[in-house]
């Protein structure tokens, strides 16, 4: 049994996922604006060109809140020690080392800003 599910009945249920649901939504279009070029077609031809681009938008934020839902109906929730584990020991890691890995080849192939 979940513990949201015993402790919120009726309205105040309604009201938690409703929020869920809403950052759910709220996350998805930053993520649309961010990295996936917001309101623009994903190839700038003439077909794709003459759709507006909310309609673009709209499509974009559906497809990341259908693989947010996607993502969460298929896969276990973690334990929060299982997820601080993955945090220190995997995630924390693996971007120490991707950042001196960047740092790096920016500095090895001058192509800092400001070294032209």
């Amino acid at each position: 049994m979940a513990g949201y599910n015993v402790e919120y009945s009726a309205m105040a249920f309604a009201l938690f996922f409703l929020g869920e649901y809403a950052n759910m939504i709220l996350m998805s279009g930053i993520c649309t604006i961010l990295f996936l070029g917001g309101w623009l077609p994903p190839l700038d031809i003439a077909p794709l060109n003459w759709i507006p681009g909310v309609i673009w938008f709209a499509a974009k934020v559906a497809l990341v809140l259908f693989v947010f839902l996607w993502v969460r109906a298929t896969f276990p929730r973690y334990r929060y020690d299982q997820l601080m584990r993955l945090g220190w020991k995997i995630f924390l890691p693996f971007s120490l080392f991707w950042l001196v890995l960047t740092s790096g080849v920016l500095v090895a192939f001058g192509w800092l800003p400001g070294q032209g």
